[in-house]
């Protein structure tokens, strides 16, 4: 009993060195938000300040640690504590697609195993109970000499710490760049697929080579203490000087991570998948236009072939005249536009209307010119113009009909939002598509401390559900069609230190227009600040029309199926651009399909982060119709990283 309350009045006193540098650093953070890494070493530097203190000057300490288990055990004591801290900050892994493609991360991960090694060791001590120190006293100063010891051949602290400095920091002449550096054009190689953002990659490896880093300095100042206690010598001065030296690295590191993060992209989108699969990897806009065979004599009133089919620019289907070929296809009950003669008689394969949303397979005129890809037909049909009174001749005619009959072409225009009261905030989106509806799905999670998001709280979102015979035009939904069929493509992104809290469409004109919520965060504690009241909505309000850098309309060629390409889709918009749903190439698929389709994978970085901006692209390959997706940025944690430490270099704790 004696010996365990004499463990908890060493525990004691540990903790008190312990509590006083959290309240030291949380005053720091008052002023500045610092990232996690920032505040564990600027945590571990003080706490190991006020021990070197108490070792030399504080006798007071020092009477009570001796009169208990002996000072080297309150030491190694008051260093478990705060390695028990150390230890509940786990770094996010770096994508192995990325660290095995970067030799200089390969040389470093050899060194961080020898600091990890060593930590693992000194770890073993600390788990001793205390009566037993006493025993370890030889094995503790073999341990203290191999950390301290500076060998290239051996585990070696001073060594390590050394190599890791020159690999981050690249080659001082300036022909190697540094690691984080390396890091972000990889990342940028291979962004959609390490569901990472090159800026989080950075942020994540800084984090982990800042916590090895910081136990080897822990283990090495712990190992100076140690022999100071057992009467080795004063070792203050290779204390002190060890101190600068890891400060200036450290410094130096985060100046080299803070310019990384500048040049890198926050940006994380999807890479097409191996394979295709409707309802699960993309989603299309169904019959919103596509090819149509019509005779200009129903194409006007009166009945009539006195006009040619580039005359029908606007039309609507008025007939079907003696049951010719429209007796026996689908009829257009919307607006038919851009027709135009291509010959006179045709051979036209009707696709079957039980399994497929074509019209037609494939359409061959006499002339020779095929539409689409002509294979077996069950279902052909000879079609042929006629001359009327000998004057007038009555062409069929190839148009682009905008039917919204058993048509997928609405998007909800309802917010969608993260839980707030929750303290929740959206972490991924993705496109779903029910009743015919595009939608935004949202992950949620709930925010922590710096930055960080609890995983086990991730969920998708329900989504708003509702069909449109009970919702409301240009409320809940916008309806595609041949005039309304722009979609804007915008990277929006939220002020620092905001959230994304919120998500939604809106209807600028005939043009799809994204907007998203933005909510304050105080970092430090991870709590949204007045959700509710302090958010904002963001958007790019810029129109094609606006007298001064209108928007650009990005332009599909002649586009095919993106089911059809063979080469892996890039994206090819850039912000603040638009483009129009339209129909696939009349040669290739004879104008059937809705294009571009709708990339539904979900974007959702993992490690899960708090997210500062979403986006709209368009990825694709030349002449074919491609996808637009969805794009999220993650949190920018530069504004949180420490790169000065005159606060600690001022104060002056050991003798």
């Amino acid at each position: 009993m004696d010996r365990l309350n004499r463990r908890i009045r060493i525990m004691w006193l540990a903790g008190v060195i312990l509590l006083g540098s959290l309240i030291w650093v949380d005053s720091r953070v008052q002023r500045k938000p610092l990232s996690k890494a920032d505040v564990f070493r600027d945590m571990t530097i003080n706490y190991i300040d006020e021990l070197w203190n108490n070792v030399t000057d504080n006798t007071e300490w020092t009477s009570k640690a001796q009169a208990e288990y002996g000072v080297d055990s309150a030491v190694l004591l008051a260093f478990k504590t705060l390695c028990d801290k150390l230890d509940r900050f786990v770094p996010a892994r770096i994508p192995d697609t990325v660290a095995e493609s970067i030799w200089n991360y390969a040389r470093i991960q050899v060194e961080l195993a020898g600091i990890e090694g060593l930590y693992g060791n000194f770890r073993k001590f600390q788990q001793e109970p205390a009566y037993k120190h006493k025993m370890f006293t030889r094995a503790w100063l073999d341990l203290a000499e191999t950390v301290l010891q500076d060998s290239d051949t051996l585990p070696s602290i001073p060594s390590a710490l050394v190599s890791c400095h020159s690999l981050v920091m690249g080659s001082e002449r300036g022909d190697e760049p540094s690691l984080y550096g390396l890091i972000g054009k990889e990342g940028e190689n291979s962004l959609c697929h390490v569901q990472q953002s090159p800026h989080q990659i950075i942020y994540n490896l800084y984090n982990s080579l800042q916590m090895t880093q910081l136990k080897g300095y822990a283990m090495m100042q712990f190992s100076w203490m140690l022999l100071r206690v057992y009467g080795k010598g004063n070792f203050t001065l290779e204390s002190q000087l060890m101190r600068e030296r890891y400060l200036e690295r450290m410094a130096d590191q985060a100046l080299s991570l803070k310019e990384a993060l500048s040049n890198a992209d926050a940006a994380y989108w999807r890479c097409d998948p191996k394979h295709h699969v409707e309802d699960e990897t993309y989603v299309q806009l169904t019959r919103l236009l596509q090819g149509y065979i019509q005779n200009e004599v129903d194409l006007n009133s009166q009945q009539s072939c006195r006009e040619n089919c580039g005359f029908y620019q606007m039309a609507k289907q008025h007939g079907c005249y003696e049951n010719n070929f429209c007796a026996r296809q689908r009829g257009c009950n919307g607006d038919i536009v851009e027709c135009q003669y291509i010959d006179s008689d045709m051979w036209v394969c009707q696709a079957d209307p039980t399994i497929s949303r074509r019209r037609y397979d494939w359409i061959e005129f006499e002339n020779g010119r095929v539409l689409g890809n002509k294979r077996s037909c069950h279902r052909t049909s000879k079609v042929d113009s006629w001359w009327r009174w000998l004057f007038w001749h009555c062409s069929y005619c190839f148009c682009i009909c905008d039917d919204a009959t058993n048509s997928d072409r609405y998007f909800s225009l309802r917010n969608v939002l993260s839980s707030t009261d929750s303290n929740k905030v959206i972490t991924g989106v993705r496109f779903v598509k029910m009743h015919g509806v595009v939608h935004i799905q949202i992950q949620e999670g709930i925010l922590q401390r710096y930055g960080h998001i609890d995983e086990t709280s991730l969920s998708w979102q329900p989504v708003d559900n509702f069909r449109t015979k009970n919702a409301i035009e240009d409320k809940d939904y916008m309806k595609m069609t041949y005039y309304k069929r722009a979609i804007d493509l915008d990277d929006l992104k939220a002020p620092p230190e905001h959230v994304i809290t919120g998500i939604k469409f809106r209807r600028v004109g005939g043009h799809l227009n994204l907007e998203i919520r933005a909510t304050p965060i105080n970092f430090t504690s991870g709590e949204l600040i007045e959700p509710g009241r302090k958010d904002q909505w963001i958007s790019n309000d810029n129109t094609d029309g606006s007298p001064i850098k209108p928007r650009t309309k990005l332009k599909l060629d002649s586009p095919d199926n993106p089911l059809n390409s063979l080469s892996p889709s890039k994206i090819d918009s850039e912000n603040d651009q638009y483009l129009q749903f339209t129909y696939s190439d009349i040669d290739l698929d004879a104008a059937q399909t809705t294009v571009p389709f709708l990339d539904t994978q979900m974007v959702a970085p993992q490690p899960p982060v708090p997210l500062c901006g979403i986006g709209i692209y368009h990825k694709g390959v030349p002449w074919f119709g491609g996808f637009v997706g969805l794009k999220v940025f993650t949190y920018n944690y530069g504004d949180h990283i420490e790169d000065s430490f005159t606060d600690l270099n001022g104060i002056d704790n050991v003798n």
